[in-house]
């Protein structure tokens, strides 16, 4: 793997060899990630999993790694409470002074930091999480348990005179039979660096809905990957709705291990300006009579950029899989772009898969429509859009989510008017 900017990927190199005894954790892991990083660098367009998404602005950056909590004295005025239990972390930390303490399975990955093995060691932005990572949430859920919601709050607060980079770490075990809602609020300001990685296990018959809102400066840059390994029975629900940040992209890698297992994933991206958002996803099915959904739509105006890479993969044993997956497009702008490339790999010979594309622009005709009752461009075309991402949004099952995210929605048109 090529790389753009070797003094960048030098850069975080050179943090990791001055805190690596100060990092909690499998310091034998930390070096395997490094050499990783080491080896392959950051992705350049050559590299097909990244051909569509420039990473040379992140790599010109300067960024610095916190070693300590923000004390920053602000409140959580601006970040709306959605769950009965919210986890806050502010710059990459842990803020127990701001959160809930969930009854059970909680711990913070500072306290008990755990690198399942296995977990896209070849993934320039895992390995790089794997080297630096410092907190995050371990939510460890016996079997049979109704775990509720959970909120995990996430801050990004501007320190002048530096960029921050933090690399949170996630780890969601549910017990089998055992539920659980987290709705993920992304926000900051200025310009900073979040490099998430979630890892996730669901035994037999677990249910996991995961609901992220991305609403971050304008000028951040914003990676979150996924990996989920789905049991027999067991169902993964995610959506993403990405409003924020010059560079966002989430990453979804789902591996469905038992028999009638089911993972539905949804996003949508809205971007203006000269945003870049991209979502990619890998579907796994390696067991029989799975599921699996994706379906992602992108609004775009300015000179913005969108990106959707889909790919279902159907192992031989996989027979019975029903997989399906759509990517929509609506442009605003001549200058917008959009990439879509859905791919299928299937050798089990009894299977239901299908993909499908669409871009476009708005209709005329029910623009016309519409002002001639009367009704100003300017929200005839709000009216429009809203109507495109309606259907994206119904995927959003918890009510409090959903409003938080039609209210982001309201609030980033009306700066484009």
């Amino acid at each position: 793997m090529s790389a753009v900017d070797p003094v960048g990927a030098a850069g975080f190199l050179a943090r990791y060899e001055g805190l690596k005894d100060r990092l909690p954790g499998d310091s034998a892991a930390r070096a395997a990630a490094a050499e990783a990083f080491r080896r392959i660098g950051f992705p350049g367009r050559r590299d097909e999993a990244w051909k569509y998404t420039n990473l040379r602005p992140l790599t010109e950056a300067a960024f610095h790694e916190p070693m300590s909590p923000v004390d920053d004295g602000q409140t959580l005025a601006g970040v709306a409470r959605l769950a009965p239990v919210r986890l806050v972390f502010v710059g990459g930390h842990y803020r127990a002074d701001l959160s809930d303490q969930p009854e059970q399975g909680f711990a913070t990955f500072s306290e008990r930091p755990d690198f399942p093995a296995s977990r896209g060691e070849d993934q320039p932005m895992v390995a790089l999480n794997t080297m630096l990572a410092e907190d995050g949430i371990v939510l460890d859920i016996p079997k049979d348990i109704d775990a509720g919601i959970v909120q995990l709050a996430s801050l990004a607060i501007p320190v002048p005179g530096r960029m921050a980079a933090f690399h949170p770490r996630h780890v969601i075990r549910l017990g089998h039979g055992t539920k659980l809602t987290l709705i993920e609020t992304v926000q900051g300001e200025g310009t900073y660096l979040r490099n998430a990685v979630f890892d996730v296990h669901l035994a037999d018959g677990a249910e996991l809905s995961v609901f992220r809102l991305q609403d971050e400066s304008a000028t951040a840059f914003h990676f979150s990957t996924t990996f989920a390994e789905i049991g027999a029975g067991a169902r993964f629900d995610s959506f993403v709705l990405s409003l924020g940040a010059r560079l966002a992209r989430s990453e979804l890698h789902a591996r469905l291990t038992g028999a009638d297992a089911t993972v539905h994933m949804g996003g949508a991206q809205i971007l203006a300006g000269t945003q870049t958002g991209d979502i990619t996803t890998v579907i796994r099915h390696e067991a029989p009579r799975c599921a699996s959904r994706q379906n992602v739509k992108s609004v775009l105006t300015g000179r913005s950029r969108g990106v959707f890479q889909g790919r279902i993969e159907v192992a031989r044993a996989a027979q019975k899989t029903d997989g399906y997956q759509m990517s929509q497009a609506l442009l605003l702008s001549p200058d917008a772009e959009i990439d879509t490339k859905p791919e299928l790999e299937i050798f089990a010979d009894d299977v239901k898969c299908s993909h499908g594309a669409t871009v476009g622009e708005l209709d005329p005709e029910q623009m016309f429509y519409l002002r001639s009752r009367g009704i100003p461009e300017a929200e005839a075309r709000a009216m429009l859009v809203r109507a495109f991402l309606s259907e994206a949004l119904e995927a959003v099952t918890h009510d409090g989510a959903r409003a938080a995210m039609e209210t982001a929605v309201e609030r980033w048109w009306e700066r484009q008017a």
